[in-house]
């Protein structure tokens, strides 16, 4: 992280804009002859979204960034950001409701992605939210209504779920 991305400081020059815990810088982009722009929230070393960025008027130098810009920039790289961080919570925090002759069971894997030990709970409730299992399994454990079908037609049993 360089000084410029450590200080929280308004910057808005023409390829470096920093506002709203954003910072936009317009850089040259590798793959071709024109320009990208990265968009970076504060406190974060790398950009969550890098894009194209347009071309000036001499069709050799990047547009200068302006606040219109900056402020679109912003709405979508926080967009992009939402929605990744809605797509990681849906694959690390599962849920299928399930009927049975007791009634509607809700099954619910939640994953705890850690690098040298990942662990994930699979979770039994009722229809009025009480526990009725609860168990570890691995977190490359593949939730479907048939695992939890099984599960609950096995009486919750923790062997129920091995080879799954």
């Amino acid at each position: 992280m360089t000084e410029i991305e450590d200080c929280g400081e308004r910057i808005t020059e023409a390829r470096l804009w920093r506002d709203n815990g954003w910072t936009a810088k317009v850089i040259k982009n590798d793959d071709d002859d024109g320009w990208a722009v990265a968009m970076t929230p504060h406190g974060q070393a790398e950009p969550a979204l890098v894009g194209p960025w347009t071309m000036g008027r001499d069709k050799k130098n990047p547009k200068p960034l302006d606040s219109a810009a900056f402020n679109t920039l912003v709405k979508t790289a926080a967009e992009f950001t939402r929605r990744h961080e809605q797509q990681l919570h849906a694959t690390l925090h599962q849920q299928i409701a399930i009927a049975t002759e007791g009634g509607r069971i809700s099954i619910s894997l939640d994953i705890e992605p850690d690098e040298e030990n990942p662990s994930a709970t699979l979770r039994a409730q009722d229809a009025s939210g009480a526990l009725l299992a609860q168990v570890r399994v691995p977190p490359s454990f593949r939730l479907t209504r048939a695992s939890a079908s099984a599960w609950a037609e096995a009486g919750f049993s923790a062997q129920a779920l091995r080879g799954r």
